[in-house]
């Protein structure tokens, strides 16, 4: 009777959520700071991979390279490929190359790429030469493509058959052969004495015909074959488009040489919105486990071009220092012009920057889209300058700096829409990242513009 007692005490429930569970986290921290590496592997063993590196992720830098050299096990090939980037890099620099290779030997080849990339040249011979050779083939092959490409993206484990067999000789060949099938594919494709993809069948189609039933009447036509050096956004708007569950990749001569499947493209569309997100907010993606240092240093280069912006912002006020020493209303209401002008910019930016990546906004419709986002800003503009009109001459008792400023919404908020559209199709046809930079030039022309329109009007009619 004790020992089935004992045993229910070492066992440990995993919750639904351990990474927003606040005493399972405590738990592990305890655990850490005890140097206690079997109750972190207890505690670790029931999650599921992807909630195992979500709690990684709300840990430290320092207790991340604690349980890596305590219970180097609870890092498996899964794990180390859910969590991201910047954690894995960290967690890498302190397991053997050993368990590593152990680690991505059950992973498909496009998760043990993208585990290999992370070390060094060194590590990472050794990791490869521990691995068997198919295994290692594979990872050089992908390694060989450029970074967020298909080639990198895809794995080379798929499911293929000629295109004369039956729907017999297709699932006896998936049941008799030495090799693994994948862990993951939602479709067969139909390949030509040459190898190249000539259709493709989804699973569910093939266990539901009779055995008997050719390939080729239950294929349908491949909607897509990517090039491997294809951009993944690219594939991942294809994906989106053509609502792909996966596809096929071929080389130049056209042979299938892999796939790409859903559970990829869903990552790759996160990690576009989210870059895009951040870049339009002038930061680069920090970790929950960055230091202040590098978060530092990942911000301080953005905000000094805004400081750069700001400063010729205020050189346009310093144009108009005599005007405001005259009219000291001036200096109270000059902050809500350009601010409604920047407020109104990054509206119109972030349906331009959206509209762009999800190749909504073309040149068949730019025209249109320009003279919409004009139309937007000019109407919020009229709104807007009788309410603050109003205000202003409640305010101040003021009929003609009531106008000024009225005039100077409607100009700066139709500037405001115009650049918000201008700019970021500027900066695309120039082949640079809309969402990089677009923010900063958007905010300098309303700050610039709204200045400017308001005090020169004051400067023309009231002094």
């Amino acid at each position: 009777m004790s020992e089935p007692a004992l045993e229910d005490e070492l066992l440990i429930e995993a919750p639904a959520r351990a990474d927003t569970d606040p005493a399972f986290v405590s738990d592990l921290k305890d655990a850490i700071e005890n140097s206690d590496p079997d109750r972190i592997r207890r505690l670790v063993a029931p999650l599921h991979e992807a909630d195992a590196a979500d709690v990684f992720e709300q840990l430290s830098a320092t207790r991340l390279e604690q349980i890596a050299d305590l219970a180097p096990e609870v890092f498996t090939g899964e794990v180390l490929a859910e969590i991201t980037p910047d954690t894995r890099e960290l967690v890498l620099e302190h397991l053997d190359s050993s368990h590593l290779a152990a680690a991505i030997t059950d992973l498909d080849s496009d998760d043990a790429t993208e585990v290999i990339e992370e070390l060094d040249d060194d590590t990472r011979e050794a990791v490869l030469a521990e691995i068997s050779a198919p295994d290692r083939e594979a990872v050089e092959l992908s390694l060989a493509f450029d970074d967020e490409t298909a080639g990198r993206l895809m794995q080379r484990e798929f499911v293929a058959a000629p295109s004369f067999w039956t729907v017999g000789h297709a699932l006896d060949h998936m049941r008799a052969t030495d090799e693994e099938l994948p862990d993951k594919f939602h479709d067969l494709f139909v390949i030509d004495a040459g190898f190249r993809p000539v259709g493709e069948i989804p699973v569910c189609r093939l266990l539901s015909a009779s055995r008997d039933t050719r390939l080729t009447e239950i294929m349908e036509q491949p909607r897509i074959k990517v090039d491997p050096e294809t951009d993944q956004e690219e594939v991942a708007y294809l994906f989106q488009k053509y609502h792909l569950v996966s596809a096929p990749v071929v080389d130049a001569a056209g042979r299938l040489t892999g796939m790409l499947t859903l559970d990829d493209i869903v990552d790759v569309i996160q990690d576009e919105n989210k870059e895009d997100m951040l870049a339009l907010a002038g930061v680069n993606e920090a970790g929950l486990a960055d230091t202040v240092v590098q978060s530092v240093r990942s911000r301080a280069p953005w905000l000094l071009v805004n400081l750069a912006t700001a400063i010729l912002a205020s050189g346009v006020i310093a144009l108009f220092e005599g005007s405001i020493q005259q009219l000291v209303a001036l200096a109270v209401l000059m902050p809500i012009v350009a601010s409604m002008g920047g407020n109104a910019g990054t509206q119109s930016l972030a349906v331009a920057v959206r509209s762009i990546a999800e190749r909504d906004l073309t040149a068949a419709n730019s025209v249109r889209v320009i003279w919409r986002e004009l139309a937007t800003g000019t109407l919020n503009g009229l709104i807007f300058a009788v309410v603050m009109g109003v205000t202003t001459l409640v305010w101040f008792g003021d009929m003609q700096l009531a106008g000024v400023i009225a005039i100077a919404m409607v100009l700066n908020l139709a500037c405001a829409g115009l650049s918000g559209i201008l700019i970021p199709l500027g900066l695309m046809r120039a082949g640079a990242d809309p969402a990089v930079a677009s923010s900063v030039f958007v905010t300098t022309v309303t700050d610039v513009v709204g200045f400017l329109a308001f005090l020169g009007l004051a400067t023309l009619v009231l002094l």
